[in-house]
């Protein structure tokens, strides 16, 4: 009881300290961490829960980078992640690729071109995140664009081991041949896995061009999500969802960018990283 007193007084001590304005994304983002805490409680969490969750992840990430960013970038997300998640989704629906053959339920209310409009909310609410983290990790390596991109790429593509057999079985979508499966997550095909590595390849890559690094930016935000996402996710297949072959198989895929930030940010802190890293990465 008395490491959760500490951790909370640090939290409240630190986002006591923030500007007013900048507390509605770390209102937003404490919001969807609530919402998620009630999965298990649901079973895997009810449609309402799924929607309302990405509504807030998402809200936090744009938010965010409006703040620390400014307007551009946050437009710049919206379009680039929600504008291209919407099309790669429709296409995945009318031709198989890059994905596999899959549909939509009804489950998860209104849609366009055949997707619900959560789906794109989501592809925005994680790939801010998955940028930040892998522009971290690229600083830290004192790499440039190449490595943002393609740790970037791993750590929003790794989530999706954890998100698809939770909303298959949650019935909010559902594959025509789930076969060659991913090993160790049965019914989902490994072509998604695939598909969704060559889409987030794509997606950060642009984004990383559209949202223009910001040396002072305070980014223990989407770190935080990003980490929460890995670390939860993890936990509730392994013992929530009684999915401990998911648990196992996605908490190594995402841990292999996931131990290397804990590591970056236990030694360099969570704050900014230092000037000339950033630079390196920009280049």
């Amino acid at each position: 009881m008395s490491a959760v007193s500490a951790a909370t007084s640090a939290v409240s001590a630190y986002v006591s300290g923030l500007p007013r304005r900048h507390l509605a994304p770390w209102l937003l983002g404490a919001g969807a961490v609530a919402v998620q805490i009630a999965f298990p409680l649901t079973g895997g969490g009810t449609p309402t829960l799924t929607v309302l969750s990405v509504v807030l992840f998402a809200l936090a990430s744009v938010g965010h980078a409006l703040l620390t960013r400014g307007p551009g970038a946050a437009v710049g997300l919206v379009v680039v992640a929600g504008g291209g998640g919407l099309v790669v989704e429709a296409v995945g629906l009318a031709t198989g690729l890059p994905f596999g053959e899959y549909r939509y339920t009804d489950a998860l209310g209104l849609s366009a071109l055949g997707v619900p409009l959560v789906v794109p909310a989501a592809w925005t609410m994680m790939s801010y995140p998955a940028l930040i983290v892998g522009r971290r990790l690229a600083a830290a390596l004192g790499r440039g664009r190449g490595a943002t991109t393609l740790l970037g790429a791993w750590a929003l593509a790794s989530w999706d081991v954890f998100l698809d057999p939770q909303m298959v079985d949650a019935g909010n979508w559902y594959w025509l041949d789930p076969t060659p499966a991913l090993p160790g997550v049965p019914g989902i095909p490994v072509s998604n896995f695939a598909g969704w590595l060559l889409v987030a390849l794509v997606m950060i890559a642009a984004l990383d061009r559209v949202m223009s690094p910001r040396p002072a930016a305070d980014d223990r935000l989407p770190l935080a999500l990003w980490l929460w996402t890995f670390l939860s996710s993890t936990m509730a297949a392994a013992v929530f969802f009684g999915r401990p072959s998911v648990a196992l198989v996605g908490g190594v895929l995402m841990g292999l960018v996931g131990v290397p930030l804990i590591v970056v940010l236990r030694r360099h802190g969570s704050g900014a990283p230092p000037r000339a890293a950033v630079h390196r990465v920009a280049a």
